[in-house]
């Protein structure tokens, strides 16, 4: 009777093993350590010239990529098409351009460049604005936290230039969990602060930055909008409210403006950081006379579906993102290079994107997906996400049947961790999945270690997550084998400060990709699982996105 029961048990261990294999089997055989190497090389030579939306390289770039999904059997996703157009206006400001703060006694000017960086919302050749300055703190109405920043009436700010702070008002020891409190919220990011203002009725914001608060340094501020910057294409009927200009200063050009007023910068944001701050007038007036070269374009996201197998839930889909854009030709670095090749970013993206196309084409029939899977490369998504925004608000499948978004902005070259994140994970039902991918690859999960940097709101796939569509980005361990245990803060840190946004974000022949095929083969065994679970997933209850989509099953 003993060895009978002993016998059970071996075969129920060998059952359960099997069943975990069955479930979450190795996946790193349909990856391709060479061509990952030879997309991220391609797609990041100077021959696409940094790969700029609406120019010759960004498109080159977009067609490139179409073309390697009908080469490995993905269909056109878009009625036939590769391509879903996204309409543009792009503004490259004059850098000759000049700040001007005056008091009452003289006017200051401030360069472009140095000092400051602007851009028009007008989406017109030029704009002059002569207004008020008004500092609203952190720029923040959240109800939910009772904070509200706008105290006063709408004309208070109507017609006027708000100056505010980067980031979150801070938590405190009394609310520790004060929005969010280390880690950034949605209102902490400077796209929300712009909207904000716009809805004031506000003539322009100016935003101060510190390399700790917006989480990178001036470099990337200056070289990000020194530039054509771009914006969705308004039409006609579209009322949304705009900014006749947006504006970043550095700390130090904000403090010389304040003392301009008698006023200092420091204490003025230490008053901020309460709920009982109320915006200030500065008693100064700015004046920008802003002209910019204005171009109207079409760019493309690029599309493709491969079909589930299930007849029912063929008809919901697994939506993996990835920008193929980048900052294109720009101001040259100390070596004269102006190209911004944008290899890590984000043709490392596009590479494993297509490379998970490819792996489902190698699926036998019995084993592919459930539900259908679709690719979206993005454009524009350096100039804020725009063209993962267009996708949200004109989505080629309906975002109600979109089960999950999977982006991937950045990519592993620098070998096996044993580790593995997944921003977002921990907002919904996708959490179960990802523990249970990572458990059977005897694998830990990676939070996010820079939460304060609100890296949630920054990639292709917080659009998603604004319509209630359960999104991960996908992040590099940091705990890799065979190096000491800060070798991938080093880098990143590094990358931070040195390539990102930089001309310097170019392809290296010391690269590895079998770190790269190990996230795959992770990523990939996520997409297989959402794609077979009977149920779409869903945010926890409580979760800022919870409601945004209420007619999921």
């Amino acid at each position: 009777m003993k060895r009978i029961v002993a016998l059970l048990v071996l075969i129920s261990i060998a059952q359960i093993g099997i069943f975990g294999k069955e479930k979450y089997p190795d996946y790193r055989s349909l990856f391709s350590e060479k061509k990952l190497k030879d997309y991220v090389r391609f797609l990041s030579d100077d021959g696409f010239q940094g790969r700029g939306p609406g120019t010759p390289g960004g498109e080159l770039a977009a067609k490139f990529i179409a073309r390697e999904l009908e080469t490995i059997g993905i269909k056109p996703g878009n009625k036939g098409s590769y391509f879903q157009p996204v309409s543009l206006v792009a503004a490259k400001a004059d850098r000759e351009t000049k700040l001007r703060v005056s008091n009452r006694n003289a006017t200051f000017d401030y360069d472009f460049g140095d000092d400051f960086v602007a851009t028009t919302g007008a989406q017109t050749e030029a704009i002059n604005v002569d207004a008020d300055l008004v500092f609203v703190g952190y720029g923040v109405d959240a109800p939910e936290q009772k904070w509200n920043d706008y105290k006063g009436g709408d004309s208070d700010y109507r017609g006027k230039i708000l100056v505010m702070l980067v980031n979150d008002p801070p938590a405190t020891s009394k609310e520790p969990n004060l929005f969010g409190g280390k880690a950034l919220t949605y209102y902490g990011r400077w796209t929300y602060k712009y909207e904000e203002a716009a809805r004031r009725g506000a003539a322009g914001a100016i935003l101060i930055h510190t390399n700790e608060s917006a989480g990178y340094g001036w470099n990337v501020v200056r070289t990000s909008n020194g530039n054509w910057r771009y914006e969705v294409a308004r039409t006609p009927n579209d009322r949304t409210p705009y900014l006749q200009f947006k504006s970043w200063v550095t700390d130090q050009t904000a403090k010389r403006i304040f003392s301009q007023a008698n006023f200092n910068l420091d204490e003025l944001r230490e008053k901020a950081a309460d709920r009982d701050f109320k915006p200030v007038k500065l008693g100064l007036r700015a004046n920008l006379n802003l002209r910019s070269e204005i171009k109207r374009l079409d760019s493309n996201n690029v599309v493709g579906v491969f079909e589930g197998r299930d007849s029912e839930l063929k008809n919901e889909y697994v939506v993996y993102t990835a920008h193929w854009d980048h900052l294109g030709v720009g101001e040259p670095n100390a070596k004269g290079d102006s190209i911004y090749n944008g290899a890590l970013d984000n043709a490392s993206g596009c590479a494993q994107v297509l490379a998970i196309a490819e792996a489902f084409t190698k699926l036998p029939e019995k084993e592919r997906p459930k539900r259908s899977q679709v690719f979206l490369f993005t454009t524009a998504e350096e100039q804020g996400l725009l063209g993962a925004e267009w996708y949200s608000r004109n989505p080629v499948f309906p975002m109600n049947k979109t089960a999950a978004n999977i982006n991937i902005d950045g990519g592993n070259f620098l070998g096996l961790t044993r580790d593995y994140g997944a921003l977002g994970a921990d907002r919904s039902s996708l959490w179960e999945i990802v523990s249970d991918v990572l458990k059977s690859r005897n694998m830990t999960f990676l939070p996010d270690a820079y939460p304060e940097q609100g890296f949630f709101f920054r990639s292709d796939h917080f659009p998603f997550a604004k319509m209630g569509v359960p999104a991960l980005s996908i992040q590099d361990g940091d705990d890799y084998v065979g190096k000491p245990r800060d070798f991938g803060k080093k880098f990143f840190d590094e990358y931070n400060r040195t390539n990102y946004h930089q001309p310097s974000d170019e392809f290296s022949e010391d690269w590895r990709f079998d770190g790269m095929v190990q996230s795959l083969d992770i990523s990939f065994s996520i997409g297989m699982a959402i794609s077979n679970e009977k149920k779409l997933p869903r945010y926890n209850k409580g979760d800022e996105f919870a409601n945004a989509q209420p007619n999921r099953k």
